[in-house]
């Protein structure tokens, strides 16, 4: 498959390579943890540059879809439950030290999608989706009451059984199992007094503040395929992330 050899103000030659590459991994074509071809392959299939393909390589390896390990090859990434909180889990002590959680899967339940989360997860209203609902403990302690939507229709025989202790991160099950890779995230942050619910399942009072965290995953074609809502307590934990 030959590019064009014409860069544009809008598509340079690198971001053309960069888009092939994202469709195939997108579409199932190269699976993760599978070597890809090297840059002197894919150079030559494209008709380009190796510069300009190991230019390509960068951006997907900057937005980790791919792993580049050094006199080994190049390879589809691959969530694991570790690499997941590393790069998607911001709540920390009040000491600022990262604790891994653990899950408490409370139920699973089919529900249909309102008018907001239709247009937060790109589907039509009332499409099916699955609602999970768990609480994360951090050190021992309940932390973070969540709730998970995902269309049916992607992920047709997830299962998650309550009162399991989940030992994989939702994130590895729907790669592992369905082929789905979060690789994008949004993320917006609200502040919330905690529901009789809530407040049983955190040991706060009700009424307490805690902190509404609603997040959008999205697979590596940046389509949203997740909709979360997590509500964490305050008083012995905080958001943190690193800008630079």
């Amino acid at each position: 498959m030959a590019i064009e050899p014409m860069e544009t103000a809008y598509s340079p030659l690198y971001a053309q390579v960069k888009a092939i590459l994202v469709e195939r991994i997108g579409s199932g074509l190269w699976k993760p943890g599978e070597m890809i071809p090297n840059e002197f392959m894919l150079a030559s299939e494209f008709n380009v540059s190796q510069g300009t393909v190991r230019k390509a390589l960068i951006a997907l390896e900057a937005e980790k879809l791919i792993d580049r390990q050094q006199g080994r090859g190049t390879y589809v990434a691959r969530h694991t439950s570790e690499k997941s909180l590393f790069h998607f889990f911001r709540l920390v002590g009040l000491d600022d030290q990262r604790v891994t959680p653990t899950s408490r899967v409370l139920s699973q339940k089919t529900v249909a999608a309102g008018k907001e989360m239709a247009k937060a997860l790109d589907v039509e209203a009332a499409t099916k989706l699955h609602c999970i609902t768990r609480v994360r403990d951090m050190a021992g302690v309940p932390a973070i009451f969540e709730r998970i939507y995902v269309p049916q229709a992607l992920m047709p025989s997830l299962e998650i059984k309550p009162g399991a202790c989940m030992v994989d991160e939702m994130y590895v099950i729907y790669q592992e199992q369905f082929g789905v890779t979060i690789a994008h995230a949004s993320e917006r942050l609200g502040a919330v007094a905690a529901s009789a619910e809530q407040a049983k399942l955190l040991a706060v009072a009700q009424g307490a503040p805690l902190l509404e965290i609603t997040r959008i995953g999205r697979n590596v074609s940046k389509k949203p395929v997740e909709f979360r809502v997590s509500r964490c307590r305050t008083d012995m934990f905080r958001y943190a992330t690193e800008i630079t």
